[in-house]
């Protein structure tokens, strides 16, 4: 079995079509009710409400796959343009990312991936492969492909939920946005995608 960490979990976009059977997945979110989603979503997923951040720094050496897409907001275009536009106040970018990349690309022995989207500045360090609006930091590189346009920008939850497949229906979320959950989701044949050309792994 594969030993997988799921990083910045969230309610398991690119988790939903991994191999059940051929995995272990140790999954790290900080909110707790979207982490009790997430056990609901994945029963069998070790699921640790933390920081995902100094998790990683504790447990990178006992995994065999990690995947880690932190918060994306502060890198994100549309957040620029609404500082530019006077709708938004500047804030630093969460360098986060950019710690975790370096650490897994120094010191990890396994397979990895890093997640997040394409940014409104030159990034700090090259992306291995770059799909639709995703930008991956990887040991591994591997060809992009077509996949059809996600097609959440601007839409509803319940369009959200039925294009990725999530029912966050009967959930509520400690004040947080369930439109803004979803699209923090890795679209599912994306996710697969990317686990089983890094990993080797089918489903």
């Amino acid at each position: 079995m594969l030993k997988v960490l799921n990083l910045y979990a969230g309610v398991g976009g690119n988790r939903k079509l991994w191999p059940n059977d051929k995995i272990e997945v140790t999954a790290v979110e900080i909110n707790p009710s979207i982490a009790a989603a997430y056990k609901d979503f994945y029963p069998n997923d070790n699921v640790i409400v933390g920081d995902a951040h100094q998790y990683l720094l504790d447990h990178y050496k006992e995994f065999d796959f990690i995947w880690a897409s932190p918060p994306c907001q502060t890198h994100s275009q549309l957040r620029a343009m609404r500082v530019y536009a006077g709708q938004s106040e500047a804030i630093y970018p969460d360098m986060k990312l950019y710690q975790e990349i370096l650490l897994l690309q120094l010191y990890a022995k396994c397979d990895w991936v890093v997640e997040n989207v394409i940014p409104f500045y030159k990034p700090l360090i090259q992306p291995s492969f770059t799909i639709q609006r995703h930008h991956y930091w990887s040991n591994k590189f591997i060809l992009g492909t077509y996949f059809d346009p996600d097609g959440i920008e601007g839409a509803i939850v319940n369009q959200m939920e039925k294009k990725l497949g999530i029912d966050l229906s009967k959930y509520k979320f400690d004040g947080i946005d369930k439109r803004q959950i979803l699209r923090n989701c890795v679209k599912p044949e994306l996710g697969l995608y990317v686990f089983e050309h890094i990993t080797g792994v089918k489903s």
